[in-house]
Order: structure tokens, then sequence, then C-alpha cells
């Protein structure tokens, strides 16, 4: 079988590595076409790309879905991690035994582009890996394995997607081979399904009203982008690691300096800001911010 995978970022790599070990025919990869980064503007290729560069894997840049469509149509299977494309149902049907897709929340729960941000965010105490096969929804087509985990109290978008990323791969195997023995997929229920639209820099902003508990999830979820924010003194703050903290909060947003730490009501309880990062600034320690900042009595995070 002539497998190709369609990936774009990091997270793609576990799955890349352990196809490679299990020696299975990855004969391609395809990913999306360098963007400019960095402050010079330089073109810069995507983290799958490198990778295949340095396994000496051939590489596709397609700009287009007709692009997509001539170089799809010679494989046997293509698999997607976070390509980026939101492919047309005619190329799908190209390879013989069409596209499969590694997706980041147990299906059909968390159904688009944030499964894992929108997860931490609503307070799922599980989540896990689906691979299933592309259809013209999203993410609605038939599933062939999924594997369940615990979602760790502290877990931020950042520390669950690495996990996720490592116990998706062997079930990505399994499916492959399910797929060489003629098993087919169950269909996927559409009861219990939600969406996971993407995160937007403006729905980080935090609104200090809410429960502690609602807070501490969001600001894990929206870490490390686009990143939960606030502002001080009419400027922008990102807020990037906190703990709750058990004392009795005050009016939603006030802020306290105790023993050079700083903490901050909530609409139910208050939590403790480890890091933070000013507008035009580095992120920094709180007990750095406090010192630049010299609190007045009664200030707070709008």
């Amino acid at each position: 079988m002539q497998i190709a995978v369609a990936a774009t970022p990091e997270v793609a790599i576990p799955t890349l590595e352990l196809l490679l070990k299990s020696e299975k025919n990855l004969v391609s990869v395809i990913t999306q076409p360098d963007r400019p980064a960095g402050r010079g503007l330089t073109l810069k290729e995507t983290p799958v790309a490198l990778w295949a560069k340095e396994h000496q894997i051939p590489v596709h840049k397609p700009n287009s879905q007709d692009e997509l469509s001539e170089i799809v149509k010679s494989f046997d299977l293509v698999i997607t991690i976070g390509f980026g494309m939101i492919i047309r149902e005619e190329i799908l049907a190209l390879p013989k035994f069409g596209f499969i897709n590694l997706h980041f929340s147990l299906l059909p729960r968390w159904r688009g582009a944030a499964p894992v941000q929108r997860a931490i965010e609503a307070g799922d105490a599980v989540t896990g890996v689906t691979v299933f096969q592309l259809d013209r929804g999203m993410d609605t087509g038939p599933i062939y394995r999924q594997v369940t985990v615990d979602v760790g109290n502290g877990a931020t978008s950042e520390s669950l997607l690495s996990e996720l990323a490592e116990l998706g791969a062997k079930p990505v195997i399994e499916t492959i081979d399910a797929i060489s023995a003629g098993e087919p997929p169950r269909v996927q229920e559409s009861s219990g399904a939600t969406r996971a639209n993407k995160l937007s820099k403006e729905e980080g902003r935090i609104d200090w009203s809410l429960p502690v508990e609602v807070i501490d999830r969001k600001i894990r979820a929206f870490y490390p982008n686009p990143g939960s924010w606030t502002t001080f003194r009419g400027a922008k703050v990102k807020i990037e690691k906190i703990a709750i903290h058990t004392g009795q909060p005050g009016t939603p947003g006030a802020l306290s300096a105790i023993n050079r730490e700083l903490f901050v009501s909530c609409g139910e309880g208050s939590l403790k800001v480890a890091e933070l990062q000013p507008s035009g600034k580095p992120v920094m320690s709180a007990s750095a911010w406090l010192n630049g900042a010299q609190l007045q009595e009664d200030e707070r995070f709008e």
C-alpha cells in the first residue's frame, strides 16, 4: 500500500516516526507551502516538511485543490493530521482507500479546528484521539479507532496536544492494518456532537466576574496561543501561568500583592498569577512585574 501523509504541524511527527519504524510504505509527505515568518518575513518550511527532508522522503507543497488532486491520485491511502486545507469531496475519492484523519478528540464531541482547546475550556474529564475516514462533512466520517485519556487538572493545550500526538500514532498504524484486512469502519453517531470553533484573540479576554475555576480553564485552554489577556492601566497584559488560590475574593479583577506574590479576585474565588506578559515586553514573573508596576490601592485588571 502506497501511503502519503498530508500534515503541517509538529504534532504529526510522532505518527510519521512510527510509520517509518513499522516499515509501512510511506512514499510522500504533503504539506502547506512555505510561509513568511519572523521579523524579516523569511520564508519558512513547515515542521513536517523539515522532517521529511531529514528522512529523505519526497515533499509536495500544493498551492491549490487542483494541485492536490494531481498529487494524491497516485496513492493508495492518504493520512491527514492538521493539514490546514478543507479537501473537496471528489479529491477524497481519488486514492484507492481514500483519506483517513487523526483527530484529537473523542468524536463526535469537538468536531472542528480546536478540539483540545475546547475540551480543556469546557472542563472535560476525559478526551482522546479518533482515527476516521474523511467524508464531505466536518469530522463526521465513520470511525476506525478511538483511544481515551484523562485530562490532567493542570493540562494546557500545549501539554495535552503533545500527549495526544504521541497517543495517536499507534491507532493510525492499527487503522492501516484494518483497512488492509478489509475491516469496515463504524458509523459515527451524530448525537452528542459539539463544535470546536477556532479560538480568536478577542475571545481570550478574561472576564474576572466568572468563577476562578472557569477562568483557570480558559487560561490553560488558550495557552500558548492565542493567549488569555486582560488590561492594566489601559494596556494589554497576557496572563501566562496561574494557580487557583483559596483566599476570599474581593471585587472581580481587584489586585493584591502579598509577600511579593500577585493575586487577582474573581467572581468566585481568586487566583495567583505566576507569569504574565505586558504589551511589548517579554514574559516575566509576577514578582518582577510588581516591582515595575508599583501597585496603588484599589487597582485592578479590567
